[in-house]
């Protein structure tokens, strides 16, 4: 997508709230990798599809900065929750600053932690919706360990499965995230026990239903 697409159709959706934006200035500040941050055309998406969803729980895997976390919290009824885990404790106060400024941020709860360790102390088919941006090389561990968790009918949410496009280059014998992107698309187009369609939102969002 060129930039002058990108400006026309962020200026025909609905405005990124101020505090949203604020988080997303402050870390292209303080942070690197703020390409991680989902922005604001995906975090209108996330928050309409929630509202349309109309999840109890959902559960993230990666927080960073905790913009994605409070999109799907914008989307939520008052008794509803997003359960997100983060891995990188360094990020956790200033995650949490990010959530104490929010008029909705006691709706998430943030785990410090890994996914993979964490996520099996759930029960079984206990959230309704999932999104999974987190290490790309994990990406199938947690697919496989976010499944079970995930009711019949419920939703999972993939993001990077574009990756910049390189998922359709020849990929690099070193490049081992693009490879595990690859990979996870390929696995994922034989799993029968989902439906599944990549939106070409962004860097790329991969859209599942449990069978």
């Amino acid at each position: 997508m060129n930039n002058k697409l990108e400006e026309y159709i962020l200026s025909h959706i609905d405005a990124e709230p101020e505090l949203l934006k604020k988080i997303d200035r402050e870390a292209h500040v303080k942070l690197l990798q703020t390409s991680m941050i989902s922005g604001h055309l995906q975090g209108r998406f996330l928050k309409m599809l929630t509202q349309m969803i109309r999840p109890h729980r959902v559960l993230e895997i990666g927080t960073f900065v905790g913009y994605s976390a409070l999109c799907f919290a914008e989307g939520l009824d008052e008794k509803s929750e997003v359960h997100t885990i983060e891995i990188d404790d360094e990020l956790e106060d200033y995650i949490r600053s990010n959530f104490a400024q929010s008029d909705i941020g006691d709706k998430i709860k943030l785990h410090i932690g890994d996914a993979l360790q964490i996520i099996p102390g759930y029960e079984d088919e206990s959230f309704d919706l999932a999104f999974i941006d987190a290490d790309k090389e994990l990406y199938w561990a947690y697919f496989e360990a976010t499944l079970p968790k995930i009711r019949k009918g419920g939703y999972i949410l993939v993001d990077n499965t574009l990756w910049y496009g390189k998922v359709i280059e020849k990929v690099e014998s070193n490049d081992w995230a693009t490879k595990a992107i690859v990979d996870f698309n390929k696995k994922l187009a034989k799993d029968d026990r989902v439906e599944k369609v990549i939106l070409p939102i962004r860097d790329g969002v991969t859209m599942i239903r449990k069978k």
